[in-house]
């Protein structure tokens, strides 16, 4: 994305990429509360450079290189043991980039969630709760993985059990392991009421 920014500004990337923030016009954009032209507005100032909007376009959906090694196969492994859902910070602008090319893979959950469609956005605990009620799920019995940290403890702070990713390595054995503990923690819930 700097790269792409940088070349149509004529300047160096790493100029660039110090001027970038995720700023609020960039969160306000991720609920969907901004179109692309406005955000873009904003970036003109922050980056301080005079980029056409089809100019942000080429760098803003230059971030996605491809599917993550080995993700499609896991999620294929993974959907008919337990209900996967996928929800993202995102706006429509990437939506319009992501939901073609990785349609196959997308068709692995029962829903995708995204930001600027539900007017909340991760790590935001509303965003959370508005996931949990729509899959008819409490927030305890989700396992939500993320590779952003403050995702990760802010669904920790309602009450998901969450894990933090930065590789595919180990997610299926986490799930295992958690889907287990779930269903003998509701076996033990069961004999209890039972005595």
């Amino acid at each position: 994305m700097f790269t792409r920014w940088a070349y149509h500004a004529g300047e160096e990337p790493d100029a660039i990429r110090a001027r970038f923030s995720f700023d609020a016009f960039y969160a306000r954009h991720e609920r969907g509360e901004i179109g692309a032209c406005e955000y873009f507005a904003s970036l003109r100032s922050s980056l301080r450079v005079n980029l056409s909007d089809a100019q942000f376009i080429d760098g803003w959906t230059a971030i996605y290189v491809g599917e993550i090694l080995g993700m499609p196969q896991l999620l294929r492994s993974l959907k008919d043991q337990v209900p996967l859902y996928a929800f993202t910070n995102s706006n429509p602008t990437h939506v319009n980039v992501w939901s073609n090319p990785f349609a196959e893979t997308l068709k692995n959950f029962r829903r995708v969630f995204v930001s600027s469609d539900m007017g909340v956005r991760k790590p935001e605990p509303e965003a959370f709760a508005k996931v949990a009620t729509a899959i008819g799920a409490p927030l305890s019995r989700i396992l939500f993985f993320d590779d952003t940290n403050e995702n990760v403890e802010s669904a920790r702070a309602v009450g998901m059990q969450a894990v933090h990713v930065d590789s595919v390595q180990g997610i299926a054995e986490i799930i295992a392991q958690s889907v287990g503990d779930l269903q003998r923690e509701g076996h033990a819930r069961g004999r209890c009421r039972n005595d």
